[in-house]
């Protein structure tokens, strides 16, 4: 009987125990059924994209499989624009022979050897900004490489011939820019102190002969995130960062067409030009009552008051005596020693 008392004690206890337990966890997973009731639908995994430009598994350089760009157009940020070379002439001297070298051969040495202080400092203002606002996120070796390509088309007969003229060139027309960040707006945003101060420091070592060999002569780049037109018929030479760097193919790309450009100096002022406006239209000349001369420069006197119509006291001024000769004193007699000279 006692046994029987104890083991019903002991069932009772246990059944009360994990009534205390059940309770709760009951309590709990019927909140967090509610709130899975209610809660909105997790929403779904948007479909992955096809891979694209240089991510393409058929994409190689030369090749322009999306992000085609209109030849005109001023380019996407991250992208040189490109210039028409086929009506250049290529001097009767030249032995063409077969582009299949493939190596890259480096630029010579930049000089301003001559130039004046104010180009040297306008060069190195436009040179330090074109590498902060096309390669600032970039390691050195990436500015350098941008800066390298700067100065090959300074030196190249397709381009200007100063480091100014070639950034900026044709910011004027609206679909003209080379370097997209000179029509974009970008230069409206504050810069950066150091990123600045770092981009001036490699802009003058270029300036004073840096070269950055691996780029060669290229006159191209572009980002690995577009494939401008223009890459088929260039050819790539290196891929720095974020860039990839392009030359010429045939007599274009080979050192002897940077060979007999010199510095001359001549820079313009630093920053974009300003917007070519259509002509105003021409304003006719204005036109005269007949018998009445233009009080311009040069014409015929005006009409003289005839005197009859001025009033007798004021005909012995100045007006009436118009035809004085050059010289004669306008003062009225009765006023000429009336006054004194002033201490």
């Amino acid at each position: 009987m006692t046994n029987w008392r104890i083991s019903t004690i002991r069932r009772s206890r246990a059944a009360l125990f994990a009534l205390l337990i059940g309770v709760p966890v009951l309590a709990v997973s019927a909140k967090a059924a509610v709130v899975a009731y209610y809660a909105p639908p997790a929403p779904k995994a948007a479909p992955s994209l096809p891979p694209i430009g240089y991510e393409s598994e058929d994409h190689f350089p030369g090749a322009a499989a999306l992000y085609v760009a209109d030849e005109g157009a001023a380019p996407t940020v991250g992208t040189t624009g490109t210039i028409d070379i086929s009506k250049l002439a290529i001097p009767a001297n030249v032995v063409l022979t077969p582009d299949l070298d493939g190596t890259v051969k480096p630029a010579q040495p930049f000089s301003m050897a001559g130039a004046s202080a104010i180009d040297r400092g306008r060069a190195l203002d436009c040179l330090a900004t074109a590498i902060y606002y096309e390669a600032a996120s970039e390691s050195d070796d990436g500015q350098r490489a941008v800066a390298q390509v700067i100065l090959n088309r300074v030196r190249s007969p397709a381009f200007p011939a100063t480091v100014c003229g070639v950034i900026y060139q044709g910011s004027e027309r609206a679909t003209g820019c080379q370097f997209s960040y000179a029509c974009d707006g970008s230069m409206a945003r504050p810069r950066s102190a150091a990123a600045m101060a770092r981009a001036t420091r490699i802009a003058a070592a270029a300036l004073n002969g840096y070269v950055m060999g691996a780029v060669g002569l290229a006159t191209h780049y572009h980002t690995y995130a577009v494939t401008p037109a223009w890459n088929r018929s260039l050819v790539m030479t290196d891929a720095i960062g974020a860039h990839f760097f392009h030359r010429w193919k045939g007599y274009w790309g080979t050192p002897a067409a940077f060979s007999n450009a010199r510095y001359r100096g001549g820079e313009p002022m630093p920053g974009p030009y300003r917007k070519i406006d259509p002509l105003a239209p021409l304003t006719p000349p204005t036109s005269f009552a007949a018998g009445t001369t233009p009080l311009i420069p040069g014409a015929a006197p005006a009409v003289k008051t005839e005197l009859s119509v001025i009033q007798p006291k004021y005909q012995d001024v100045s007006v009436a005596k118009a035809d004085n000769l050059p010289g004669d004193s306008q003062v009225l007699d009765r006023w000429k020693d009336s006054g004194k000279p002033l201490r």
